[in-house]
């Protein structure tokens, strides 16, 4: 949605208003002003017309209703379906897009970590955002720390009692099963990171037939909710801390399901099992061994039952 659709949303949320005096408020032509009614007509809100233009309701799901309302500077491209919203926002990160977020209702060839399949049906929210944060490659481990938090955010928000599970796992705090993954890619130089692609699933109204049987989905917890308002405290949230990686860390323990738990984690240099005791940054996790503290940046972390 460009800048003066956005002014004409908002005039119409304070309507009715006249198509003249809106054309003059916002400094475009009458035609244009029709022409901004009708696409926003085709993307599902309802405008009014009687006695002037009013905004009587807003489309369930979609990129305009999303940045509808939405309290964060992102642009939303929204798919019915997609292969992967990941795929297209890294296209659109080699444009050059910033502040973008690639939606889909839908992924047919969507992957998690390490080529993992990822079951993506309609109902869920898939999210990819294009950022592009001042750090270095070393710092981009805090950026998928913050969509952690942020994700698990929104679910406590609708109702779900959720945990994260280093790094970036999402879950049920009662039985273990996944509620959201995330996968973070990125292009940069040695000092600097040119561009991140942050990409959530979250299985919000999806029915557990459809899912493995390591998952479960907001429907199969709380019930229905509405995606639109769902995406919009993820993203608000995830703006919010991008800003400040302190304050990622200490909202990222706050939530963490690991920290505590005697761990197994698989790493490029071998299995490294122990008890996880804190996250450093940019996202590193110490895990206490009987030979000692190690520091794990990277790698596949599960948790073991109590010994």
């Amino acid at each position: 949605m460009n800048d003066t659709r956005r002014e004409v949303v908002r005039a119409l949320a304070d309507g009715p208003v006249g198509g003249p005096e809106l054309a003059d408020r916002i400094g475009v032509s009458r035609a244009a002003v029709w022409k901004h009614v009708e696409a926003l007509r085709e993307a599902g809100f309802d405008v009014e017309s009687d006695g002037g233009y009013r905004l009587a309701g807003v489309p369930e799901y979609g990129g305009a209703a999303v940045e509808y309302g939405l309290d964060a500077p992102y642009e939303v491209e929204y798919h019915d379906a997609v292969d992967s919203t990941n795929d297209r926002a890294r296209e659109l990160a080699d444009e050059g897009a910033d502040g973008v977020v690639v939606l889909a209702d839908e992924q047919t060839h969507s992957k998690g970590r390490l080529d993992r399949e990822w079951t993506s049906p309609s109902g869920g929210v898939w999210a990819s955002v294009v950022v592009r944060p001042a750090l270095s490659p070393a710092g981009v481990p805090v950026v998928t720390l913050a969509a952690a938090v942020a994700t698990t955010r929104a679910l406590r928000e609708a109702g779900v009692d959720a945990g994260i599970k280093w790094p970036n796992d999402v879950l049920a705090r009662d039985d273990g099963r996944k509620l959201a993954g995330i996968l973070t890619e990125m292009e940069g130089e040695a000092d600097r990171v040119n561009w991140v692609v942050v990409g959530v699933g979250v299985n919000v109204n999806v029915d557990a037939a459809d899912l493995p049987a390591t998952a479960t989905s907001v429907r199969e917890r709380v019930g229905d909710v509405e995606r639109r308002a769902f995406v919009q405290r993820l993203l608000e949230a995830f703006h919010d801390l991008l800003g400040d990686s302190d304050a990622v860390l200490d909202a990222w323990r706050e939530a963490a399901l690991t920290l505590g738990e005697r761990v197994r984690v698989e790493t490029p240099g071998g299995e490294l099992v122990g008890e996880a005791v804190d996250v450093e940054p940019p996202g590193t996790l110490v895990v206490a061994t009987d030979d000692g503290e190690r520091r794990v940046h990277a790698g596949d972390c599960e948790h073991l039952r109590p010994e």
